[in-house]
């Protein structure tokens, strides 16, 4: 009987020119030396699946801090040439601002990729992260993961283009505010983002008005 390991991949999701972006690496060893994967690696004999998990994002980003969540197990027996290889899908997002790449030890290659234009992955990587996509996609209306791909302070367009890019579709915008206004969840600040036709103030998102909402069970309905 072969000897099974166990391994972690992340789905990395950011941000960027409004655009949903995955953090691909392109392989530099076998299997499929040259082709792009999601970062991951196999779990070490000290550590934790988290553990493991934050180790990977940190190598392969540079950063830690950010939302992390545990995805599904995938564990088809021909999913690795390499042998029996169980692993464990996590998903993170990455503000924009907090987005830099590194490439890993086995990585010849890391770039941030839009989602209309992944290539076709090594392994079980493009199921991986369609199940990535659609949770994240479900969770928009309940959760605050659309705030996490936000720096702290952030304009209400940004705010729309987020929720638009994960969607994949245009939102009314005055739909949008007026919506974001009955939820009472975002705080005006004091400052504005300059460089278009006009300033635009910067907001806050207040986590105590979102978990009242969610004890009332309202829902984001865009």
């Amino acid at each position: 009987m072969r000897d099974m390991q166990v391994a972690v991949d992340i789905v990395i999701f950011t941000i960027q020119s409004g655009e949903l972006r995955v953090l691909l690496v392109k392989r530099g060893i076998p299997p499929f030396a040259g082709q792009f994967a999601i970062p991951g690696g196999f779990v070490l004999e000290d550590e934790s699946l988290d553990q493991a998990a934050l180790r990977e994002l940190k190598e392969e980003t540079g950063v830690g801090d950010v939302y992390l969540e545990q995805l599904y197990s995938f564990g088809d027996p021909g999913r690795d040439p390499r042998g029996r290889v169980i692993t464990v899908a996590y998903y993170a997002l990455v503000s924009a601002n907090r987005s830099p790449l590194v490439a890993g030890t086995d990585a010849a290659d890391a770039r941030w990729c839009a989602i209309r234009q992944v290539p076709v992955l090594a392994f079980d990587h493009c199921k991986i992260l369609d199940y990535a996509l659609e949770r994240l996609r479900n969770k928009l209306e309940y959760t605050t993961v659309g705030f996490q791909l936000l720096p702290p302070r952030f304009s209400l367009t940004e705010l729309q283009e987020v929720y638009e890019a994960i969607l994949e579709k245009k939102l009314d915008k005055r739909n949008f505010r007026r919506k974001l206004a009955l939820l009472k969840v975002l705080r005006p600040t004091r400052e504005y983002r300059r460089g278009g036709r006009r300033p635009a103030r910067l907001y806050e998102f207040v986590a105590a008005n979102f978990e009242k909402l969610k004890d009332k069970g309202i829902l984001f309905p865009f």
